[in-house]
């Protein structure tokens, strides 16, 4: 069975795909990753053994060199991305058996456009369940398409959501299919989801609200097990003191807080901690030579998070989920998209605290940090940590292939 993989974004749009990888390899696939052409997304898929395939531009740099996204600029990136999804995915698609997409919206539109070019089955897959529609929730605005605060009915919203997507990216995915040779689509949203989605999230983080109109799959978070030991350095640190506090943004590049170091050192020096900076997209760097604080980049976050304090952290499904499974407490401080709904689910299930807004200022962390660091919302954090699943690549790996090779293969998306 040759399975492609397909997604665009940051790393937590690529990290949960090289756990479905090597989840389906044990099993005797042939898997290859369509992925962005970053080098610390290279570098993490060949570290287990996963052929990848560079998509497009850098993520990274098109996150941090380009100016915010507004309705202006979305509908020009979109075509590039959908552009180079045509090119390398169908090259990359050649002689695979199903394809797997998710990523942002045009870029799952153009991978999925391949799919159907080639007659492969594909599954469309979500890491969060906010981009589906549903009668329990509002959708997500889009820039330039804000939605009307007084409109309460979620139907309506979710129609306005499906329009606010065909203006922005409509455009740019049927001048893409028509150059080969594929009709338009009348609604990206829905062809993107597809008859039946798959949620790759975890149950008790994020429970699944009914959705009569739509077969939704939830398959569990999608994580690869981490066995890389910390390094030294940083385990010199941890084991000199008592557990600090994590903070670090992934992939959000801050540019709302260009002090967010020196802010978030305080904030957390304020409540007598000390403080383990993670360097990330927004490039957090020491602020003074004091022994209380270091800075570290990429490494084993299952294994991390197990010994700190607690985490500060934008809020990304895989940050979330990580530090949710580590029994860690956390302080989420959401920046754009899904963030601000996993900051709700940290504050509602009691595991940590949702920091009002994206910027921090030492007031505002240091009293999230309050709530987070009580004796009740570690023991709280614990127990939620215990009820969490760890099979959620097994289940999808398993499902993508007794459909494929069983009497009910994947709805073409």
């Amino acid at each position: 069975m040759r399975v492609l993989l397909s997604t665009y974004g940051s790393r937590g749009d690529v990290e949960p795909m090289a756990g479905l990888a090597v989840a389906l390899r044990e099993r005797g696939a042939q898997v290859r990753v369509c992925a962005p052409s970053d080098e610390e997304f290279a570098r993490r898929l060949a570290g287990v053994g996963v052929p990848v395939v560079a998509v497009g531009p850098s993520a990274r740099v098109l996150t941090k060199g380009s100016p915010p996204p507004s309705a202006t600029n979305l509908p020009q990136r979109a075509a590039a991305v959908i552009a180079a999804q045509l090119d390398a995915v169908a090259a990359a698609a050649e002689g695979c058996d199903v394809m797997v997409a998710t990523g942002m919206i045009p870029a799952a539109a153009g991978a999925l456009s391949v799919a159907e070019k080639l007659g492969i089955p594909a599954v469309s897959v979500t890491f969060q369940q906010l981009t589906v529609p549903s009668p329990h929730h509002r959708p997500m605005a889009y820039p330039g398409h804000p939605l009307p605060p007084g409109v309460t009915d979620h139907r309506v919203l979710w129609d306005m959501d499906a329009r606010s997507i065909d203006a922005l990216f409509g455009e740019a995915l049927n001048t893409n299919r028509a150059s080969i040779g594929l009709p338009p689509v009348d609604g990206v949203r829905d062809y993107v989801l597809g008859k039946r989605p798959w949620v790759a999230t975890d149950p008790v983080l994020d429970p699944l609200l009914e959705r009569p109109e739509l077969d939704v799959v939830q398959t569990g978070a999608w994580s690869l097990p981490d066995e890389r030991p910390l390094p030294e350095d940083l385990t010199a640190f941890l084991e000199a003191g008592e557990p600090p506090v994590y903070v670090g943004f992934g992939s959000m590049p801050l540019h709302s807080s260009p002090d967010a170091a020196r802010v978030v050192v305080e904030a957390v020096r304020a409540r007598g901690r000390r403080v383990l900076l993670s360097r990330g997209w927004a490039e957090l760097a020491l602020v003074d030579e004091a022994d209380d604080c270091f800075a570290v980049g990429e490494t084993n976050h299952q294994v991390l998070f197990s010994r700190v304090a607690a985490v500060v952290h934008h809020g990304g499904a895989g940050t979330t989920t990580t530090a949710a499974r580590a029994g860690a407490p956390q302080v989420v401080v959401p920046q754009l998209a899904d963030q601000p709904y996993w900051a709700g689910r940290v504050a509602d299930l009691g595991i940590g605290a949702a920091h009002d807004g994206p910027t921090p200022t030492l007031t505002s962390l240091s009293a999230a940090l309050e709530t987070a660091l009580t004796p009740e919302v570690r023991a709280r954090a614990a127990a939620v940590a215990g009820t969490m699943r760890a099979d959620g690549t097994a289940v999808a790996a398993k499902l993508l292939l007794d459909e494929i090779s069983g009497d009910s293969p994947p709805v073409p998306a």
